[in-house]
């Protein structure tokens, strides 16, 4: 899957609605976020107030527009996932859709990127969207992990993985106002992740570990702790 293609099922957005945004974003670079009512946007995109709350249940919303679509792509598309798919190499391209929605607009991501540096609602707002695509690859994780001790943590621990290193590249391409090879620095970024965690199966089920030999020394209770040890080193010795 390329590292920029758009999520499947992605359809055409309503004119009004990228009206909305852009008039919204004119105005936050224009006078501050803080600055800009609901009331000023939908005046500048000429609608009713009633239409800006049918896209956008809040102000924070329409600086984040397409992260609903992108989190129902996500969920969809690991949802599609069956046994033959390497868990860990599925939750990576998974979260190569988001990468998708950031570079199909390097413009508008940049201008975000930069408004959200300043706002600190905004980003406490965009942590809450990061978390729910944390949520989606551990939840999928999980269950691929489910018959395995330790799976919960496990699938936790790379879900987490992922994103952070996701992350990570995207926000150094969209310091660098969106030049280069988007994709090439989350592939890199990513490749951490797959070999470190892509093909290990971490560790095996309960039921599975008691598959070595079993021994039993029998010792007096009184017995000094270094007869003990003496006695079993010698039956060790003797497999």
């Amino acid at each position: 899957m390329s590292s920029t293609s758009a999520a499947p099922g992605r359809g055409e957005k309503p004119p009004m609605r990228d009206a909305l945004v852009a008039a919204a974003f004119r105005l936050f670079l224009e006078r501050g976020y803080e600055q800009t009512t609901v009331d000023d946007i939908v005046a500048l995109a000429g609608v009713g107030r009633r239409s800006f709350f049918r896209y956008f249940p809040s102000k924070e919303d329409v600086v984040f527009p397409d992260h609903e679509r992108c989190l129902a792509d996500m969920e969809a598309f690991l949802a599609a996932s069956d046994d033959g798919h390497e868990p860990v190499r599925r939750v990576c391209d998974a979260a190569r859709l988001v990468l998708g929605l950031y570079a199909e607009n390097p413009t508008f991501s940049v201008q975000r990127y930069r408004l959200t540096k300043r706002v600190p609602g905004l980003r406490a707002y965009e942590l809450s969207v990061v978390w729910r695509y944390e949520r989606a690859l551990a939840e999928y994780l999980r269950a691929r992990f489910a018959d395995r001790r330790e799976g919960t943590l496990r699938a936790d621990v790379i879900a987490a993985a992922v994103v952070a290193a996701h992350n990570n590249a995207l926000r150094s391409w969209l310091r660098s106002d969106g030049k280069g090879d988007a994709g090439a620095e989350v592939d890199r970024a990513l490749g951490y992740v797959l070999s470190t965690y892509a093909g290990t199966p971490g560790p095996a089920p309960a039921a599975a570990e008691a598959d070595g030999d079993v021994v039993v020394v029998v010792s007096r209770r009184d017995a000094p702790l270094w007869r003990v040890v003496q006695e079993l080193e010698g039956v060790l010795g003797r497999g």
